[in-house]
Parts: structure tokens; C-alpha cells; sequence
């Protein structure tokens, strides 16, 4: 899917050597204006900080706050871009984790923050989100999407083509998990999302509606 908008996951170390259903990944084949780096601090990373300090681009970080631009509001214009290319870069990992990433990369903490309003709760099915409004690294890439175009900063014309993918890859998990013969069976089916008790000591995705726990 071709987008104008350049996303850069930057995935903690477990999330990429470890996750086996991340949706990171499935993202990052999905954008083909997209690329994935792995680390923690990334103000070692080359590659990254030639993207900051490109002039032609306009590096935002997805990070919710008191600071940051509703995208869905339309708090960031157009206009504002000067003709530069906007990068979205977007932590994937836990919430400890992602603090880890933006604590150990002081260029990140100076970049201007967005977040945006959801449409809809995380259609997660085999995993439990820590907390409402939390959203997969899939969902939230669909939501960005879906807050650019209506302010005029790109074009999303498959809006279903990355909730398709994301449905298709949990029926395949579910499916392996209901079968006997595998060693992932499950001897209880998976709850929906509403069913589920959120821990708060569960910190897994960053909710784009308000500040991380401090915890």
C-alpha cells in the first residue's frame, strides 16, 4: 500500500527477536513506505538520525501527552509540513520498554509528539490489552491513517485492507490453537475483548489517549 506518509517502527529487542504474532511486521509489509529498526538507544542508530536530520522530512513521534497534536483534529496542517515529507516513527514494544527506547534517545524526546482519537476499541483477539484505548501496532497504523487523510496529509483508499490482514492472522492463530494435535492448544476458547479484566500491572501497547503509567 502505497502511502506519502513515511512510518519508521523502531522495535524494542524482545518484541523482534521474540514475538511471535507481533503486528509490527505485518504492518511494515503492508506500508511499503514503512521500515522497521531494532534497538534501544537511537542516537547510535545511522540510519535513524539521518532520517531526523533530513531537511526534507518532518519527523513526528506517535506518543500520547499534554503536548502532543491530535492528528484527528486536525492539529497539524498541511501547510505546516512547508512541502516536506511527514515521518511518523512509532515505538513498538512494552510499556516499559518504550520508555526505555525514548529514555535512552534524547533526539526522540526533542521531536514534536501526535496522537489521535480512535474510532474503535483494539480488535485483538489473542492477546489482552493492558488497558482500553490501547491499540496493536497494526490497528494503530490503520487509525494514523485513517487521522491523516481527514486531515489532508495523505490518502487511505483500502481502509480495509490492514484490518482484513489483521483478522485473517488471528483466525489462523485461533485456528491452530483449537486443534489437539498441536502443542498450543488451548482447552478454553479465546474471550472477546470485553469479557477480558484488564490488569494494571500489564503494560503491553502505548494507548493514544493518554499519558504512559508512570510505573
Amino acid at each position: 500500500m502505497p502511502t506519502r506518509t513515511r512510518f519508521v517502527f523502531l522495535m524494542h529487542p524482545k518484541e523482534f527477536k521474540h514475538e511471535k504474532a507481533g503486528t509490527g511486521r505485518l504492518t511494515h509489509l503492508c506500508l511499503g513506505n514503512s521500515e522497521i529498526h531494532m534497538g534501544l538507544n537511537f542516537d547510535t542508530n545511522e540510519a535513524v538520525q539521518e532520517i531526523i536530520a533530513d531537511p526534507a522530512n518532518f519527523p513526528v513521534l506517535v506518543y500520547p501527552g499534554p503536548t502532543a497534536r491530535n492528528l484527528t483534529t486536525g492539529a497539524l496542517a498541511p501547510a505546516e509540513l512547508g512541502g516536506r515529507r511527514l515521518v511518523l516513527f512509532l515505538l513498538d514494544g512494552t510499556w516499559s520498554g518504550a520508555r526505555k527506547m525514548l529514555r535512552l534517545s534524547p533526539s526522540l524526546q526533542k521531536l514534536p509528539r501526535v496522537m489521535f482519537t480512535p474510532t474503535a476499541p483494539s480488535r485483538f483477539l489473542i492477546k489482552q490489552q493492558p488497558q482500553a484505548g490501547c491499540l496493536s501496532t497494526l490497528e494503530t497504523a490503520h487509525e494514523l491513517l485513517l487521522a491523516l487523510t481527514s486531515s489532508g496529509l495523505d490518502t487511505y483508499p483500502l481502509p480495509a485492507q490492514l484490518l482484513d490482514l489483521f483478522a485473517r492472522m488471528q483466525a489462523f492463530q485461533m485456528k491452530c490453537a483449537a486443534d489437539p494435535a498441536l502443542a498450543g492448544y488451548r482447552r478454553r476458547a479465546f474471550r472477546t475483548p470485553e469479557q477480558r479484566v484488564l490488569s494494571p500491572n500489564r503494560r503491553r501497547y502505548i494507548p493514544i489517549t493518554a499519558e504512559p503509567p508512570t510505573r
